[in-house]
């Protein structure tokens, strides 16, 4: 098995010549996330505006409420909204890496999880494993991140399925598949991902700025991680 250092090399080989583009991939989910978060905020000042606080405990309990329902929420569309656009993402640094795909087409590769043969797929990937991994969470925090990990190679599998197939593969049985691949590999993965902690120090001393070059990298070496994974 490939360590680390070498996967990043493997993710830098696949990225040289294509910064620029990455970057623009990255860019542009993250302006996206960006205007969404102004108009969740901006919509919660103007209810606030319309309908005040409200007097009373029991006004003061249903705000609260209501709040916690709508953010619950919120983060539910966030986390698969992010899960489209990243799983695009990662099979655009996946085809770079086997050789399948030779240019970054920013404006294309970023919706490629919206794509229809895909995009039922990964809402439900998303939407099942946020609750598995909150559902393990209940019980201690440990567990639901160790599920984490087990499912983390969901979306590389239901994409791969497709691909060589042309069959939409079964949502429950695809995180199945995750589970078992990463059977004694999640500590190399939480490895990885460690591994990345100084660079993301740096990434937010830059304002986040420098997340725009971090992020196609990280992306990068973890689809390296699962080419390995997959031809084990």
């Amino acid at each position: 098995m490939k360590t680390t250092a070498e996967l990043k090399a493997e993710a830098k080989e696949a990225l040289k010549g294509r910064w620029g583009q990455a970057v623009l991939l990255n860019l542009i989910p993250t302006l996206l996330g960006i205007a969404v978060l102004f108009f969740v905020f901006l919509s919660g000042m103007i209810g606030y505006l319309l309908h005040g606080s409200g007097d009373g405990m029991i006004s003061s309990i249903s705000d609260y409420q209501q709040n916690y329902s709508n953010g619950a929420g919120a983060n539910l569309v966030s986390s698969i909204v992010s899960a489209l656009f990243m799983s695009g993402i990662s099979w655009t640094y996946l085809d770079l890496l086997r050789g399948e795909k030779t240019e970054i087409e920013p404006f294309k590769d970023a919706f490629r999880g919206f794509q229809g043969v895909f995009i039922v797929g990964v809402i439900l990937l998303a939407l099942l494993t946020n609750i598995f991994s909150t559902l393990w969470a209940l019980l201690l925090i440990i567990p639901g991140i160790v599920k984490t990990y087990s499912y983390s190679q969901s979306y590389f599998l239901y994409y791969d399925q497709i691909k060589q197939t042309g069959e939409k593969p079964k949502v429950l049985e695809t995180i199945t598949a995750s589970r078992r691949l990463m059977s004694g590999h999640k500590g190399r993965l939480f490895w990885l991902d460690i591994t990345f902690i100084g660079w993301h120090i740096l990434a937010l001393i830059t304002l986040g700025i420098g997340y725009l070059w971090l992020t196609p990298y990280i992306t990068t070496t973890k689809a390296a991680f699962y080419k390995e994974l997959s031809q084990a």
